[in-house]
């Protein structure tokens, strides 16, 4: 699933249609990505509006429109956004495609877990608003994370990285990225952190988002780049794959119900 970095540059792949006036909207009315959205509504109000700004925060990505329209996209696990030539024809899965005079702004999910939010009004909308505070914004105070760590101590870390009410955009892979920085297991319970080690948890929160932003989220490229050798991304995968810092060998297993990664060399249970 696109976590936040991999949302930042997806988001980058509209900017071209950035001031221009969107001349027509193609959608699959039935589609599933549309279930909290009305199709009829958002072409209604998005033929003939200009695109005027994006933003992104946590997985989500939000596109403004004149008319006071607020387009919301969810990429889900497999969607994508994309730019094509203005007499692109939509394949099966594009299920929203913003055609201007000059290109046509695809949204793609070809398994429908995305989602289409969409909202008319001079105030944005509150699936944007009540996002929690972005994990390199200010907010993210190593008070707060301790409180949320506190209410949550019988849970293991792994799964409490991945919520997203205090740590917006960190998915799996962000997660395993963290906790190896940090030198913390997957499965230590929440309450068990040390002040020392919820100090640590929180700035390699921080390290991994600004890094993944600045490796991901701002290529300029029309492929996802992939982060350094030297980050645990590299290895999380291989079969027999080793440690970037001890060389020693990594371990997979479900936590928390999603695939984790670590390296026992590294990451103490006790």
């Amino acid at each position: 699933m696109p976590e936040l970095a991999e949302v930042e540059f997806f988001r980058k792949r509209w900017s071209p249609g950035l001031g221009h006036k969107i001349e027509r909207v193609l959608l699959h009315p039935k589609a599933g990505v549309f279930k909290t959205s009305n199709p009829a509504l958002i072409v209604r109000h998005l033929t003939g509006a200009t695109l005027l700004s994006s933003e992104a925060a946590a997985k989500q990505m939000l596109f403004r429109a004149s008319g006071d329209a607020w387009l919301g996209i969810h990429l889900g696990m497999t969607g994508e956004l994309d730019a094509q030539p203005a007499d692109y024809i939509p394949q099966k899965r594009d299920h929203l495609v913003l055609v201007q005079h000059d290109r046509a702004l695809v949204f793609a999910d070809f398994r429908m877990f995305g989602r289409v939010q969409f909202h008319v009004g001079p105030d944005a909308p509150a699936w944007w608003t009540d996002i929690a505070p972005a994990v390199i914004s200010s907010a993210f105070t190593i008070e707060a994370v301790t409180t949320f760590l506190r209410r949550r101590a019988r849970t293991p870390i792994k799964a409490v990285l991945l919520m997203q009410e205090r740590f917006p955009g960190i998915g799996n892979w962000m997660a395993d990225e963290i906790l190896w920085r940090a030198a913390l297991h997957p499965k230590r319970l929440a309450g068990s952190l040390t002040e020392k080690e919820i100090t640590a948890l929180h700035r390699e929160t921080r390290w991994v988002a600004e890094h993944a932003l600045k490796i991901i989220g701002t290529a300029d490229s029309t492929t996802l780049v992939d982060p350094p050798k030297n980050w645990l991304f590299r290895h999380r995968w291989e079969d027999g794959g080793k440690c970037p810092k001890t060389g020693a060998l990594l371990l997979r297993e479900q936590v928390g119900g999603r695939t984790t990664c670590w390296s026992p060399a590294r990451q103490k249970i006790s």
